[in-house]
């Protein structure tokens, strides 16, 4: 099973803006339903992904400078970023197939 890897601020641009992987962002909160909602579906990416997709999470409460720097106003909400570049962003809980279609998607895009 691949794990979730928590992200701060001091270890944003290393584990995502140069990751040479697509990693999926989420910023989140403790207290947030819809986060904690969402954790079993992106679990479910990493375990399916895992060598070719990196998932991360940011708490949003730890985290202001990050959080901040890519106007993170709603949560649960998902970037994509691939070689440090925002491919994609989603606000609102994405259902499992949505987020898998979109990660198929760009992984077909950046094997070219």
């Amino acid at each position: 099973m691949a794990a979730l890897i928590t992200v701060t601020d001091n270890s944003f641009d290393a584990q995502v803006l140069k990751s040479d992987l697509l990693v999926i962002t989420e910023f989140w909160a403790e207290w947030c339903v819809p986060c904690k909602a969402l954790q079993p579906v992106l679990n479910d990416i990493a375990d399916v992904y895992g060598n070719l997709v990196k998932v991360v999470r940011v708490d949003i409460e730890e985290n202001p400078m990050v959080t901040s720097s890519y106007e993170v106003l709603v949560i649960p909400t998902l970037i994509l970023f691939k070689n440090g570049v925002i491919v994609e962003r989603m606000n609102l809980e994405q259902a499992k197939d949505e987020l898998r279609e979109k990660v198929g998607f760009y992984l077909r895009e950046f094997a070219r």
